[in-house]
């Protein structure tokens, strides 16, 4: 009798840790959103355009990031006169860089279409992130470039995996980790966000992002909420 009274409360304190878990994970989720506007803002945003640049060697590389809620996206840069772009949209996607040779574009292999159409919520994954069948799990807390942050895994309803460090005082995410797939090799990706700038529309983002798999930082100069976007945009040149 004493050992299934001893049950009974070590599994009600690990029921209570889950719940007190799952508190907590709610809670920083909330306040993250909070920080970056709040969810009735972002929920009407539907499309962005980034005008970005690149400094390095000596160039200076423009970048225009067009994106259309749950539906596509496009990177294009021009180097030296010479444009390329990476589309992804939910039927596929393409990328053409004219500085490795190409004439034309050429559709990305499965496994990378599938991880960056990932990437398509433009409201971003944490918010509402059970109703769009992800989970969320607080991995502890990390410094991180000296502030004291929270580490949120969020598994998505596709398997994969990304954690957001949520800074503790700020509530802005200054980092995201993932894995992402190049050459058939699955390699680790991390992204530092800063200079966070709160837009007109209300909403807040970061306006310089480090990857270390770029050679230099990306400012972004003007942020268009709401435009109006062709969905030949989107498609690859023929």
């Amino acid at each position: 009798m004493k050992a299934f009274k001893l049950f009974i409360l070590v599994a009600a304190g690990i029921f209570m840790q889950t719940n007190l878990s799952a508190q907590t994970v709610d809670e920083i989720v909330s306040k993250h959103i909070e920080a970056i506007g709040g969810a009735d803002n972002w929920k009407k945003v539907n499309s962005l355009v980034m005008e970005a640049g690149i400094s390095t060697g000596g160039m200076d590389i423009p970048v225009t990031i067009s994106r259309v809620n749950n539906k596509a996206m496009r990177q294009e840069f021009t180097v030296m006169s010479m444009t390329g772009y990476t589309i992804i949209t939910n039927e596929g996607g393409w990328s053409f860089n004219p500085m490795q040779g190409q004439s034309k574009a050429e559709a990305m292999s499965a496994d990378e279409i599938k991880a960056a159409q990932d990437g398509l919520d433009l409201q971003g994954d944490l918010l509402d992130y059970a109703s769009k069948g992800h989970t969320v799990t607080l991995l502890g807390k990390e410094d991180i470039d000296g502030a004291s942050c929270y580490k949120l895994k969020l598994t998505r309803k596709s398997g994969r995996e990304t954690v957001y460090c949520i800074d503790s005082k700020t509530y802005y995410c200054i980092q995201e980790q993932s894995k992402v797939s190049m050459n058939g090799q699955e390699i680790q990706q991390v992204m530092k966000l800063s200079n966070f700038t709160k837009l007109p529309e209300g909403i807040t983002m970061p306006m310089t992002m480090e990857n270390g798999m770029v050679p230099a930082p990306i400012n972004i100069n003007k942020v268009t909420v709401n435009p109006t976007l062709s969905e030949s945009l989107f498609k690859p040149a023929q």
